[in-house]
């Protein structure tokens, strides 16, 4: 019988991520990556997913304070292979050392999306008025009136 597959990471998956975000941030931090555009922008790796066997990893990576996000993104697609090496003495407890791949992190983009959503008229309206519904009420009120 076939063991039914899960679209969630494992909880291997997710610790072994969290030790190479940690790895790639200290490699990043020490300036480790000779590459002038690297050296002078400010990177936060938010998330790293890993492949089901481990081998590939992939960091979710926001390059902070600059405007054209792919530039960084494909310096460190170029020095990836040199990366790699250099997380080696803090991953070795892996049984392979997993290739790395960088991309662009657009989820604060998203969260500034339905932040603006939030804080539009529109909806603030909507909510002052949920609110001044349920102080005439009464919290305990059932009458829906």
């Amino acid at each position: 019988m076939s063991k039914p597959t899960s679209s969630a990471p494992s909880q291997r998956m997710l610790r072994v991520g969290e030790q190479v975000r940690a790895a790639l941030t200290q490699v990043l931090q020490r300036g480790e990556v000779r590459d002038p555009l690297i050296e002078t922008t400010v990177l936060s790796i938010s998330e790293v997913r890993m492949s089901t066997d481990l081998r590939v990893a992939t960091a979710f990576v926001t390059p902070l304070g600059v405007a054209d996000h792919a530039a960084p993104i494909e310096a460190l697609n170029r020095h990836a292979k040199y990366i790699r090496g250099r997380l080696t003495p803090h991953l070795r407890q892996l049984k392979y050392m997993p290739e790395v791949r960088f991309k662009d992190d657009t989820s604060f983009d998203n969260y500034k999306k339905i932040d603006a959503l939030l804080r539009s008229p529109e909806v603030m309206r909507d909510l002052t008025d949920d609110a001044d519904a349920d102080d005439k009420n009464g919290p305990n009120d059932k009458t829906g009136a």
